[in-house]
């Protein structure tokens, strides 16, 4: 099983550990791809300070994102699960996972991010600020930056198994399953049951505590029907609905009164 994440908006720091090895981050053919998207980067927000906040989008009081990125070549790393924070990952509770479901994590989980393709929990990055929404002055669009190499790439990781993608839009725009990848892959909506109605922060809470309750119970659904029935099984409430033809993912709804 493979599960498809979407970064945080907010990360935690760096702090001082060893600096950033491009060379060491999983998915070796997105090296050049980060590379460029990383070398822009830091030049840019290395340079005019203004200009640098309004293409990554930042507001005045955001302002210290600007110098954090351009020493990234130099900061400390720390896993991608401990940078990574916000409410679905603080619903996911990495750091508090038995060994067993740590291991399972480390081996299933990938974090799509607009500065570094996509990442495992445990690769050594550093805190950093760059959504894949972001359009750099030389590179363009991040999210068609990164569809080509993701493209060559992402097949041969999502292996011969199920692919649970729980990305939100602008980070599933990087890659889309394609021909029998798709048909394996389960797209995952929470809806607010009262309303149906996608409610923020009952998707990301529910979406990690998803994720948190498969790696705890050592699940491993082969495809998206296996995957419903364990989802009930842990007593979510979904609605499935399966591809109307060739090249599409499953269409999952989970229903949430509250979450807690």
């Amino acid at each position: 099983m493979l599960v498809l994440l979407p970064p945080s908006e907010g990360k935690a720091s760096s702090g001082r550990g060893a600096p950033l090895k491009p060379e060491s981050l999983s998915l070796p053919g997105l090296a050049d791809a980060r590379e460029a998207v990383l070398t822009e980067l830091v030049e840019l927000c290395a340079g005019d300070e203004d200009k640098a906040r309004e293409v990554l989008g930042l507001s005045e009081g955001l302002r210290g994102e600007v110098a954090k990125n351009a020493e990234l070549r130099t900061a400390g790393a720390r896993p991608a699960g401990e940078i990574y924070t916000g409410v679905l990952y603080d619903a996911l509770g990495l750091a508090t996972l038995d060994a067993a479901a740590k291991r399972r994590a480390a081996r299933s989980l990938l974090v799509f991010s607009g500065l570094w393709g996509a990442v495992r929990v445990t690769d050594r990055i550093p805190s950093y600020r760059c959504s894949m929404g972001v359009r750099l002055p030389g590179l363009g669009a991040l999210g068609a930056h990164w569809r080509t190499a993701m493209a060559s790439v992402l097949p041969e990781v999502a292996g011969g198994g199920l692919v649970l993608d729980l990305r939100s839009a602008a980070y599933a725009a990087a890659w889309k399953p394609k021909g029998e990848i798709a048909g394996r892959t389960a797209s995952v909506r929470v809806l607010h049951a009262p309303t149906r109605k996608v409610v923020s922060h009952f998707n990301k809470a529910t979406k990690g505590r998803i994720v948190r309750g498969l790696l705890t119970a050592g699940a491993d659904p082969k495809n998206p029907a296996e995957l419903v029935t364990v989802l009930r099984e842990l007593g979510y409430v979904v609605e499935a609905e399966a591809p109307g033809k060739a090249g599409q993912a499953w269409a999952l709804d989970v229903l949430v009164d509250e979450v807690h």
